[in-house]
């Protein structure tokens, strides 16, 4: 039916719950032209599978990608998997005439990267990749005030994004920690959001200079007293020039220690600056020339009204938003997108060129020079 879309998804642990929650909210709190149903969810584990189900309302399971891939009544494919499989199944999903919603990091490389995006084009599906914190209504105001000249030329750009669920040594081993799998840790992992920020907010990189660290060598294998080598960084830093002339510094760690999730953006400009931090994510930190000298700080924007970004569907001014309601805003736009039959952002392409410059720097680590990063 053309006002209905019906979803099906991969995975169901983490990214999945918050994924569905999505689609169950935007249907009841935006005016979509077509509403989400909820039709085939996909899992490893049958009895998870069937929790899962049960628990977000999706009408039927099935235990293999590949058979929710080829179901006649499934329109998009949200994948939720672990970073090895969103090629594999985003190629299949685009063969098969299916609109896609990857999680990030889009891949493993670039190169997969690549195939993905060329899949999806020639398939003429929407597709895209799910950085969510573009949706946080701070950061989209963040957006528009560069855009207006609010701030100038901006100049600087910094990023830290802290974690510390592996600051201890005893923490067991997961797929996360094998460079087969993960492509890479901190660095993919938290890195790729803060990158496809940078880009949303300043424009493209073109070099870098990175380094690595991996503190933690070995973890416990869960289930045995086998030790696993670790083959990805706990801890990534690089140093950044825009095309636009800003320079920038990325930190991305998993063992800051005493910063669940704390993700922090400084944007300096010619005339004014920019400050966020996604511990207190209903507000944004503004600086501006224009106030004169008697006036002049940072001012703290509560935004809450509903002339900013998303927030006419929500509460009245004032009632904050949480995480979540990204991930909700990036499904509205989705399902927008793909019934108004137009590209959706960000897309593939802006996958892949997040990927290129996470390769740029790991390579950068590697050889300990600039790097230039590949064209799109």
């Amino acid at each position: 039916m053309a006002n209905q879309i019906n979803v099906g998804i991969v995975g169901t642990k983490f990214m999945g719950r918050a994924h569905s929650n999505a689609y169950l909210s935007a249907s009841r709190f935006f005016d979509l032209p077509a509403q989400p149903v909820l039709r085939a969810a996909c899992g490893r584990n049958a009895a998870d599978l069937e929790t899962f189900a049960r628990r977000f309302g999706w009408q039927m399971t099935e235990p293999r990608w590949e058979d929710l891939v080829g179901r006649d009544d499934v329109d998009l494919v949200d994948i939720c998997t672990g970073n090895a499989s969103h090629m594999p199944i985003a190629v299949a999903a685009a063969r098969a005439g299916k609109h896609i919603l990857c999680e990030k990091p889009m891949a493993l490389d670039a190169a997969e990267a690549r195939q993905m995006l060329d899949a999806a084009e020639e398939a003429g599906v929407c597709h895209m990749v799910a950085f969510n914190y573009r949706r946080v209504p701070a950061l989209a105001l963040a957006r528009q005030l560069i855009r207006e000249g609010r701030i100038g030329q901006v100049r600087h750009f910094n990023a830290a994004y802290y974690q510390d669920w592996l600051v201890d040594p005893a923490y067991g081993y997961t797929w996360r920690h094998d460079a087969k799998k993960g492509g890479s840790g901190a660095h993919g992992d938290l890195n790729a959001h803060t990158v496809d920020l940078a880009r949303f907010l300043v424009g493209e990189v073109d070099a870098v200079s990175a380094a690595q660290e991996t503190f933690v060598k070995e973890r416990p294998v869960p289930g045995s007293s086998r030790m696993a080598p670790v083959t990805v960084d706990d801890s990534f830093f690089f140093l950044a020039r825009f095309r636009g002339g800003a320079l920038g510094t990325f930190m991305a760690t998993r063992v800051a220690t005493g910063r669940r999730n704390m993700l922090r953006l400084e944007i300096f400009g010619s005339k004014g600056a920019l400050a966020f931090n996604l511990e207190r994510l209903n507000e944004l930190g503004f600086y501006s020339e224009a106030d004169g000298e008697r006036a002049q700080g940072y001012r703290t924007i509560l935004v809450t009204e509903q002339s900013h970004p998303y927030l006419s569907a929500w509460w009245p001014t004032g009632h904050v938003l949480g995480w979540e309601h990204a991930f909700v805003h990036e499904v509205r736009d989705l399902l927008v997108a793909i019934h108004e039959g137009r590209g959706a952002v960000p897309s593939f392409y802006d996958g892949l060129r997040c990927q290129q410059v996470l390769d740029a720097a790991l390579e950068s680590a590697r050889e300990g020079t600039w790097v230039e990063v590949a064209g799109g």
